[in-house]
């Protein structure tokens, strides 16, 4: 893979942009063409066998736009689909849930972890699976918070109803002793304040996005397959539905205009 190809991000709709606003943070430079199936949202509620078939389809478009790393920037992609798209794909991938799992149990200190995320997450037990294979003796409870994607997609990340919803899911967590708390989804970063503020305090949030994106900066570096160009690289978007849609909240996620936005239909 060459340097200068650019990085290619997939979400089931507009939460990957947290990943890809975090791997702009850091690799302003990167060329990035992210795809959010929008037509497909949410993934958290479908089978294995469903997700696995939109996740193929997706990362051949990418495969064949040339990227050198292909970033699944859905947790439930990443729990259901990325063992299978990685056999089937010569090209570099990485999902979300490794890096949030080691990124939790760095954190920890009362060895018991939080993990929230939508349904198929959840239960697919992706992250206890990783965490039990980095630390068998830590503890883990999951809990799946299916609402809170919907209201990120919908621009209710503030206010009484979302703080109502987090506080009817959360109190699970507040006699537990959990001190780390995974966000299992790229859309609960939005949530975040949100979230935070009807925890314990010192309760820690794990950013999926802010960990696969340092991991992603890793992984190109020791490769040496970071760009080599210092001016800022181009974010070009693919949705499979709604595009003024997605460019209207996208740019609550990015925090900037997204300008180049294409509607794409696959043969799904």
């Amino acid at each position: 893979m060459s340097n200068s190809l650019p990085i290619g991000v997939f979400d089931s709709g507009l939460g990957g942009l947290t990943v890809v606003k975090a791997l702009k943070g850091i690799m302003p430079c990167e060329n990035i063409i992210y795809f959010g199936d929008t037509a497909h949202i949410p993934y958290g509620t479908k089978s294995g066998e469903t997700v696995t078939h939109y996740s193929h389809q997706i990362t051949g478009f990418l495969s064949e736009k040339d990227v050198k790393l292909v970033v699944v920037a859905c947790n439930t992609a990443s729990a259901l689909a990325l063992p299978e798209i990685e056999q089937t794909f010569d090209i570099p991938m990485i999902g979300v849930i490794a890096p949030g799992a080691q990124a939790a149990v760095d954190a920890t200190k009362s060895g018991h972890i939080g993990v929230i995320g939508t349904i198929s997450t959840i239960s697919s037990g992706a992250y206890s699976l990783k965490i039990h294979n980095l630390n068998s003796d830590l503890t883990i409870s999951g809990l799946a918070c299916p609402l809170f994607v919907p209201l990120v997609e919908e621009g209710w990340t503030s206010g009484g109803v979302p703080k109502m919803i987090a506080e009817t899911y959360l109190d699970h967590f507040k006699t537990n002793n959990v001190d780390t708390l995974i966000l299992g989804c790229t859309h609960y970063p939005l949530l975040k304040k949100t979230i935070q503020s009807v925890l314990p305090p010192g309760v820690q949030l794990i950013d999926s996005s802010e960990a696969v994106s340092e991991a992603v900066a890793k992984l190109l570096h020791d490769k040496d397959k970071a760009t080599n160009k210092d001016e800022d690289g181009t974010l070009t978007c693919y949705v499979t539905d709604m595009p003024q849609k997605f460019e209207e909240l996208g740019r609550r996620f990015l925090g900037e205009s997204i300008l180049d936005v294409s509607l794409v239909h696959l043969d799904w």
